[in-house]
């Protein structure tokens, strides 16, 4: 059992048969399985509105839609996580070739993986499973518990 702070509460990742229970089939393939959603069938591959996306387990802020972009993959695609301590970056050799995890910290699911093709200047792409996020627009925030964020989407 995982315990920590998520937005300064108290934090226990729930059992498997919790997570069963509270996600989606493939939702929970994707966090708890590793698994991979498909391109252009997902969620937010084209989703354009302002906000934040956070961890479909825990709630933990992890992209904003300020640094989201279409990498023409189909999945969501970040040019930085919006809170960088809410993330672990783990080697990940399931495949051929090497490639970078991306997990949640606290929950510990995985989002997707990043990639060093971005646009400049750091060139990189957060490619993210739809699935593991839960977006929460700019109108929102402050109901939602999130108003923090708010202040990014002033002009």
């Amino acid at each position: 059992m995982t315990t920590s702070k998520v937005r300064g509460k108290a934090f226990v990742k729930p059992t498997d048969a919790q997570l069963h229970k509270m996600l989606a089939p493939l939702q929970y393939d994707v966090t708890q399985k590793n698994g991979t959603e498909p391109a252009f069938r997902n969620e937010y591959w084209d989703n354009k509105r302002e906000g934040i996306y956070i961890d479909v387990v825990s709630g933990e802020p992890l992209f904003s839609s300020l640094d989201k972009f279409d990498s023409g993959t189909g999945w969501p695609s970040f040019t930085k996580p919006l809170v960088p301590d809410n993330i672990v970056e783990r080697s990940d050799r399931s495949l051929i070739g090497q490639r970078t995890e991306v997990r949640s910290k606290r929950a510990d699911s995985h989002l997707g993986h990043v990639f060093d093709d971005g646009p400049p200047p750091a060139r990189l792409r957060y490619c993210m499973n739809s699935a593991a996020l839960r977006f929460i627009p700019k109108e929102d925030l402050v109901k939602e518990g999130y108003g923090e964020y708010l202040k990014l989407f002033e002009k």
